[in-house]
Formats: C-alpha cells, structure tokens, sequence
C-alpha cells in the first residue's frame, strides 16, 4: 500500500535559526507587552509591504485582529455584518465576538469574493441595519482592495478584509486587512496575525484595544481585551522573514508543478494566478460542474488526504443557523465542487504526480 500523503506538512523555521532571537529574548527578559521583538517584527512587515512605519500592529491571532478592527471603526453593536457565505468560519465568529450579527450574502461566481459594487443592492435589502461589512480574499487569491477604499469613502461602512491566507497578495491600502500567521499560512508563527492599514490612527486604536485599552499610561481608556503576540512568536516570525525569500520559491515551485500537470485538464483547474503571480498554502482544485465526493473518496482510499477546507460555507455550521442570509447558489456550488489537495514545502514532485495521476484517473 502507498504511504499515506498527507495534506499539509506546517513548516516553520528550525531551532538553529530562533537561537539568536531567544539569546535577544532572554537578554532583555521582555517576554511580551510589545517587546523590542514584536517591535521589529512589525517594522519588517512594513518594510515588506513597502508601507509606512505604525501602519501594522501585531496580533494574537487573526480571528481577534477581525474582531477589533471592527470595534475600532465603531461598528454599532447589534447591527449586520456582510459576511460571505464562502468563507471560514471564523469570519463569521469574529464578527459575533465584536457585538454585530453575521448575515451572509454570495460571492461572485468568477472571483469567489464579495462584489464591491454590487453589495449595496444586497445592503439595500437586508433585513436590518447594515453596520460593516467584511470582505474576504479567497484562499490567499487578491481582492479589489482599492475597490473597498471607494466603498467606504462611498458608504461610510467599516470595513474589515479577512485576508487570513492573503500573505503573498495583500497591499497596503487605507481599508485594513487582517492576515494570519498561523503555522499552516505560507509565513507562520505558530499562532498569531497582524492588521495592515494606512490609517496609522486606527491601528492604534487596535493596538490600545489588544492591550486592555492602555496605551501610554495604565489607565485602560477604551473597552479593550488582551490580544497581544508574544516575543517568542515574533522571535520565529523574524526568523520566517529570514527565510522568506527561499521558502517561497519552494510554494512556488509546489504549486506551478500542480498548474502544469493540470495545464491540459478539460475537468479541474486552480485558482486564477495561483503558481503564476501568486501563492498560498492551500492548493484547491476546482472541479467545476463536477461533484467532489467521488474523487475524495478516490482520493483517500489511495492514501492520499484532503480537505473541504470551508465545509459548506460559514453559513452552514450549526452555531450558524439561526443568522439571516441570502441565497447562496454561487456558495453551495463551490462547496460541492472544490477540494484541497497536499500541498507542504517540501512535498516531492512524485508526490505532486501521484496526486494528479489520482485525479485523472478518477474524473
């Protein structure tokens, strides 16, 4: 029988490469509170994006970074967030957890996102008072962001983009955007994120509001939580930035080698750009029209593991249920006919023929 291939492999730097930042950590005996690595991890992924210093502040992990980004815009409590229904669920937790109500509506069928222009038809109708909306960037795949600046300036909605997988894509603009660091993400940590916003007044209101609420004195100002990555955190994320140059080029190589085994398929295709222009670390096929039950099934009697990595939507987990929605035909489509295949850092190119071999074999 073949040994089994799993779907993810998380990569993070090895410990020869943490042992200057933890001799840092143990020098200065600052173990978080926004010590001088956390400091520096944000001015890099500054310097990364080519933004501005004080447009990022640090996270404990994503899914709080969504959350206070929306409180930090005043997003009335009680009001409806426009989630897509196409996401994970975590965009619809965090949404939950800064006071505001879930209400899913359909992403567009070409780029699985909500739609910038058209979502004011969907606010004009909904069943209650709009008060934000949280666009989300497909599995890593980029999203309109400067389209979201005129929405914004347009409607005077918060906004806040779940770009959780969005790493390799994102760009700095005035509307924030949330990227995880989780270890399975292509730059991970272990667990963390950070927010990415031109507007150097709301980052940090969000940096006051993951320190319970101080921000230059002891008095907590505003209603905050604690929400702050540790220095050993950003100890591996210096370190992932370290290496980020040779540790994409592997992503890269991984997944133009799934886009070039796939290049003649008439009956599964990748994400537009993926292994072209851009990277993550979720490779999912899309089976169009084809139901992918039977080649998951295929699939994992070979040994070979995958992932419906959104279920079928956020919209349909039971904690879920009750909150108001739109149809989702575009969603519901995508939940039958997508699937996530292996895809780690130093996955082999047999690996990568084996899955594809399965694949056409199968459909």
């Amino acid at each position: 029988m073949s040994v089994a291939l799993p779907i993810m492999r998380p990569k993070l730097p090895d410990a020869r490469s943490l042992v200057p930042y933890l001799a840092e950590i143990d020098n200065a005996r600052v173990y978080s509170n926004f010590g001088p690595l956390s400091i520096r991890l944000e001015s890099r992924l500054a310097a990364h994006f080519g933004a501005a210093e004080g447009t990022i502040t640090t996270l404990a992990n994503a899914t709080l970074g969504l959350a206070l980004t929306l409180t930090a815009q005043d997003a009335q409590t009680g009001t409806l967030c426009v989630v897509p229904g196409w996401t994970f669920v975590a965009s619809a937790q965090a949404a939950i957890l800064a006071g505001l109500i879930p209400y899913f509506v359909d992403v567009d069928p070409q780029t699985w996102a909500l739609d910038p222009d058209g979502i004011e038809d969907e606010i004009a109708r909904a069943p209650g008072k709009v008060g934000a909306v949280m666009p989300v960037a497909p599995f890593g795949h980029s999203i309109d962001v400067n389209a979201w600046d005129l929405f914004r300036r347009r409607t005077g909605l918060p906004v806040a983009i779940d770009a959780a997988a969005g790493f390799d894509t994102l760009l700095p603009t005035a509307t924030p955007a949330i990227v995880s660091l989780h270890a399975t993400k292509v730059l991970g940590v272990g667990e963390g994120g950070f927010v990415l916003c031109g507007n150097v007044d709301l980052i940090r209101d969000i940096r006051t509001r993951s320190n319970f609420g101080f921000h230059g004195s002891r008095q907590a100002a505003i209603p905050a939580i604690n929400a702050k990555l540790s220095e050993y955190h950003a100890a591996v994320g210096l370190a992932a930035l370290d290496e980020w140059i040779p540790a994409r080029a592997e992503w890269f190589d991984l997944a133009a080698g799934y886009r070039h085994r796939l290049s003649s398929s008439r009956m599964a295709e990748l994400q537009d750009g993926f292994g072209e222009t851009w990277v993550s670390s979720v490779c999912l096929l899309d089976l169009r029209a084809t139901d992918a039950d039977h080649l998951e099934k295929r699939m994992n009697a070979e040994g070979i593991e995958t992932r419906r990595w959104w279920g079928h939507g956020a919209h349909a987990h039971p904690s879920m249920s009750g909150w108001p929605r739109t149809p989702l035909p575009t969603t519901e489509r995508l939940a039958k006919s997508t699937l996530a295949v292996p895809m780690f850092r130093d996955m082999k190119t047999a690996d990568v023929d084996r899955v594809i071999d399965c694949i056409e074999t199968t459909i």
